[in-house]
């Protein structure tokens, strides 16, 4: 299990070095601070998802251009996939070593050379780009967590929900306006994928006072980071939330990776499939922002997990029965849906952790197992799709997921914190 670091407190630069509070206090973020800080998470978040996505519209055209097959261009979408999860484990001690703040605005800066590495034209470039790329993304997919549960203690619903509908909002950006650029400036397909750069370098900048700002270690909490959080992996509730984050992500990428095919196969000219996916990103939008924000106000976690997953389906069965004719409703749906399951696993990890060590312990473990897992599902279904000759299989194997996915949600949901220990 790697180790995470000590809790980052920070203080006022008027504050005396003997008055660092108490390891196990964690003080919320105040007044102008916390609005630069609250701005700066929803700048990063919304990096973390257009570098990616913008691969998608440009698919085709990167494929003949470049004379990839079909295999080696969907390895652009699973490599970063699996970067988030082989490299989600050592986020916690990157933050250890150079805090949050400075590993937070490194990974803006690999963001911004992976889209540059992507100007090159070479096949070997566009990968190594999307691999950098992945791997910023990853670093940032674990800390956020930590950092929300540190400084946003009293305000985590609002800030998880601004953060996930941020991962919401790139993605839909990028899905929806990566070709339109493109033909209206003129651009090849590797100055459009790196125009996506330019949104990385206005966090980079946005974050620069972050990292200026005092953040110091309390002697006790260096004394705890020596000896790492253990006992993540045998506690249930752990593992109840990495497998609603896992299955969660699985849903998402594989509906993803295939809703468009889904739609063009049933009737539906390829620019209009391209926009039902991003027409459904912006409803996610919604779903993400007010999933965490109506918890415990209106309605429990466990009956939104269930919600959440009721809408997905719903829109899965609406995709088995009409797929053309109901698209909008069925894209609202799924929609809805998933951006309720996303803003809630990343809740559980704040929520459910008595610490900031413990949110970036926990979200590495949800997110090492989660996006591994995710990586599997576009794969699988394509697999799935191919041994029946239809789509019916498919939204069916979909469906079924759902069902241990309320559970795990279920279970992630009661009001406990997961119990690490110290050797």
């Amino acid at each position: 299990m790697p180790d995470e670091g000590p809790i980052a407190t920070r203080e006022a630069d008027t504050a005396p070095a003997t008055a660092s509070p108490a390891p196990s206090v964690t003080a919320s973020v105040t007044g102008r601070r916390a609005l630069w800080l609250g701005i700066g998470v929803v700048l990063l978040a919304l990096n973390l998802r257009p570098a990616l996505v913008a691969v998608s519209p440009l698919a085709g055209t990167i494929r003949d251009d470049s004379g990839m097959s079909a295999a080696a261009t969907s390895l652009l979408t699973a490599l970063p996939l699996l970067c988030f999860g082989l490299l989600a484990p050592v986020a916690p001690r990157l933050g250890r070593r150079l805090g949050m703040e400075r590993s937070l605005l490194g990974t803006m800066a690999l963001i911004c050379a992976g889209t540059a590495l992507r100007l090159l034209d070479s096949v070997v470039a566009l990968f190594a780009g999307t691999i950098v790329i992945g791997a910023g993304i990853a670093v940032a997919n674990v800390l956020l967590p930590g950092l929300i549960k540190r400084d946003f203690p009293a305000r985590a619903g609002l800030m998880t929900g601004l953060y996930s509908m941020s991962l919401f909002g790139g993605a839909a950006l990028a899905a929806g306006i990566t070709v339109p650029v493109q033909q209206a400036a003129g651009l090849n397909w590797q100055a459009t994928l790196a125009c996506w750069g330019a949104l990385a370098v206005v966090a980079l900048v946005a974050w620069l006072p972050q990292v200026r700002s005092r953040t110091r270690v309390t002697a006790a909490a260096a004394r705890q980071a020596a000896h790492p959080v253990r006992g993540l992996w045998r506690d249930p509730l752990a593992w109840q939330v990495t497998g609603y984050m896992g299955l969660q992500s699985l849903s998402y990428y594989a509906a993803a990776a295939w809703l468009p095919t889904m739609l063009k196969d049933a009737g539906m000219s390829a620019g209009d499939a391209g926009w039902m996916l991003s027409f459904s990103s912006l409803l996610g939008i919604a779903g993400s922002f007010l999933s965490p924000v109506v918890v415990g106000r209106r309605l429990r976690a466990g009956v939104l997990a269930a919600l959440g997953a009721a809408l997905c389906a719903a829109g899965l069965v609406g995709m088995l029965l009409a797929p053309d004719g109901g698209a909008y409703v069925w894209m609202t749906l799924l929609g809805l849906g998933q951006g309720a399951a996303i803003s809630l696993a990343l809740l559980f990890i704040v929520q459910r952790a008595p610490d900031a060590r413990h949110a970036a312990q926990l979200s590495s473990m949800a997110q090492c197992f989660g996006y591994i897992l995710a990586a599997t599902g576009p794969a699988v279904l394509g697999a799935v799709h191919d041994a029946s000759g239809g789509w019916t299989v498919p939204l069916a194997v979909l469906l079924a997921l759902l069902l241990p996915q309320i559970a795990a949600g279920w279970g992630a949901a009661r009001p406990r914190q997961v119990a690490g220990r110290q050797p």
